[in-house]
């Protein structure tokens, strides 16, 4: 993991500095404006500095390759914490660095702190009583009675902590396997605890990235599709966005809808466009797409709602897959694949595979507010290698929508059982 600083004028001007010596793939871990003393300050520009973190190619977990995005994730419940991965090394925090992570935790660590107190005040009550399921208690019982237990330190146990914590916020016991097996400690039994949390809170955040979200067009308009199974709010959260386009940033936003299997979706988005004062029409054939787009040329953005459908009804996504092709055809696409945070981790890798055969796409996570367990947003990104752009919390128009923030959602995953209380 690399982590460094850049100083410039502005955030984005330090951003840009740092994409162009360390790639794209930059995630921002602190911002904050550079306090000059003395006379300096009289005379100099105020600047901003900005601290960005970049995952090593080996620190990197491989995505599902898109041909193979068909074949659900095999739960591989064999894996263990004890399982050790080489390790490339973890970087030293600079000074500064680790305070500017601290204050970004808030109560997180006092939480799993007071948490990993209980846990072992339980532990010396109870002897032998173990943080893990699976093969590892298993493989104490084979043990001969004679062969003393291994030593654990008070550092595994505090590791063996985040990772229970991952699992109960249903983070894929693969992927909470990967990252604790990052965080090297082997012979550090003086790391402090903080270091720990620092190091996994880090890597979780870097393995979500940053999603490259809507882009304007080149000098066209920039065609935004949203496509989802039924009932995960898809036609509320097209409304959101383009409110927040057409009201707030004064942008030429059309809907379009291809949805005509569902009247009350083709009303519904039609009551969004009279309220937002925008156009609105029905597509009722992959053939008026090309008229739709062309009737809307001199607008800044065409956001389409398609049918919402099982991802079992192949004559549906035969059709999703001509109307797709003929929007593509038609201009600037951006695919969005609108999931429910509430789905079981099995159904949603069903879903994306499906979808994966029509459209390169981003992830739209809805219905965040009716689930304290945020792992799968970690088990998509990790297993599609698709970014996440915007989350919604509620039925709200146009409030209950943000872009998806890494570390609003990693301290919600280690702080699940907080959650649930």
């Amino acid at each position: 993991m690399i982590i460094k600083k850049f100083v410039g004028k502005t955030e984005e001007e330090a951003l840009e500095a740092a994409r162009k010596e360390l790639g794209s793939g930059v995630v921002i871990m602190n911002v904050k404006a550079v306090e000059r003393k003395g006379l300096a300050a009289l005379f100099r520009a105020k600047q901003t500095e900005v601290t960005v973190a970049l995952e090593e190619e080996n620190d990197t977990v491989v995505p599902v390759r898109r041909d193979r995005a068909a074949r659900p994730a095999e739960k591989n419940s064999g894996e263990s914490i004890t399982q050790t991965e080489e390790n490339p090394g973890g970087s030293v925090l600079m000074k500064e660095d680790r305070i500017a992570i601290e204050k970004r935790l808030d109560s997180l660590q006092s939480l799993l702190m007071n948490r990993f107190q209980q846990s072992e005040e339980e532990r010396q009550k109870v002897p032998g009583t173990g943080e893990f399921s699976g093969d590892e208690g298993a493989a104490e019982e084979e043990k001969p009675e004679e062969e003393a237990p291994e030593e654990i330190t008070e550092q595994q146990r505090f590791l063996r902590l985040l990772y229970n914590t991952m699992l109960e916020s249903e983070v894929d016991e693969k992927y909470a396997n990967q990252i604790v097996n990052d965080v090297d400690i082997s012979g550090q039994s003086n790391l402090p605890m903080d270091y720990i949390l620092e190091n996994v809170y880090q890597k979780m955040i870097l393995k979500f990235g940053r999603a490259q979200g809507i882009t304007p067009g080149e000098g066209k308009p920039r065609i935004v599709v949203f496509m989802g199974p039924t009932g995960v709010g898809k036609t509320t959260t097209i409304a959101k966005i383009a409110s927040s386009y057409a009201v707030e940033e004064k942008r030429k936003v059309a809907l379009l809808t291809a949805d005509t299997y569902r009247i009350a979706a083709v009303e519904q988005l039609r009551t969004y466009a009279n309220i937002l004062e925008v156009p609105f029409r029905v597509i009722y054939s992959e053939e008026e797409v090309g008229e739709a787009v062309q009737e809307f040329c001199d607008f800044d953005y065409i956001f389409v709602d398609t049918m919402g459908h099982s991802h079992k009804n192949e004559e549906q996504l035969g059709h999703m897959k001509q109307l797709f092709d003929a929007l593509q055809e038609a201009g600037e696409c951006q695919t969005f694949l609108v999931l429910s945070a509430t789905t079981k981790y099995r159904d949603l890798l069903k879903i994306v595979a499906t979808y994966d055969g029509i459209a390169d796409f981003q992830l739209i996570f809805t219905k965040l507010d009716e689930t304290a367990a945020m792992g799968n947003l970690l088990n998509m990104k990790l297993f599609m290698g698709t970014p996440i752009a915007f989350v919604t919390n509620g039925q709200n128009v146009p409030s209950d929508i943000e872009q998806f923030n890494p570390q609003k959602t990693v301290k919600q995953i280690l702080s699940v059982r907080q959650e649930r209380n």
